[in-house]
């Protein structure tokens, strides 16, 4: 049977399951970064207190757009934080974290949600849903590029590059 999108209601229904753990993924990620922002400290303290900033704003934008996505699929996104710590991949991190410890944890984050990212796109290459494959895509080749930046700050931090 076809959706309104001539989307096929079974396969959508299983792009919507993983944009669920996307969508819980994202708000942990958010939170997290928040977290990070508000317990920065030491001479990294200006540079990563805005990157973070920018970071969750970017996430914030995301949650909502996934949200809205899924709403798009004629589906309930998923809205209750406890169910986002059941579904997501990502925990919770303590606010004790050094400037190096935040950007690790960020990046094994990164990797969780590329993962799952990939998962969305191909679920939703099964069920011909162009228009999630397209939106995901390009949030996938964006935290590409903030995992590269980040993996780049933490060599130079860590090396004693210049």
């Amino acid at each position: 049977m076809k959706n309104y999108l001539n989307l096929d209601k079974d396969k959508t229904q299983d792009t919507v399951k993983e944009l669920n753990v996307l969508l819980a993924d994202y708000h942990l990620y958010y939170q997290k970064l928040r977290n990070f922002h508000w317990n920065i400290f030491g001479k990294n303290f200006f540079d990563l207190h805005e990157k973070f900033e920018e970071l969750y704003d970017d996430a914030k934008l995301k949650v909502d757009e996934i949200a809205e996505r899924i709403l798009t699929l004629r589906h309930q996104p998923v809205s209750n934080f406890s169910d986002y710590l059941k579904t997501s991949s990502i925990k919770e991190s303590d606010s004790d974290k050094t400037d190096i410890e935040m950007i690790e944890i960020l990046l094994e984050d990164h990797g969780i949600i590329l993962k799952q990212m990939r998962k969305v796109v191909e679920t939703a290459d099964k069920g011909g849903d162009e228009g999630t494959i397209d939106l995901i895509g390009a949030y996938i080749r964006e935290l590409e590029k903030t995992s590269w930046m980040l993996d780049a700050w933490r060599m130079k931090t860590n090396q004693g590059l210049k």
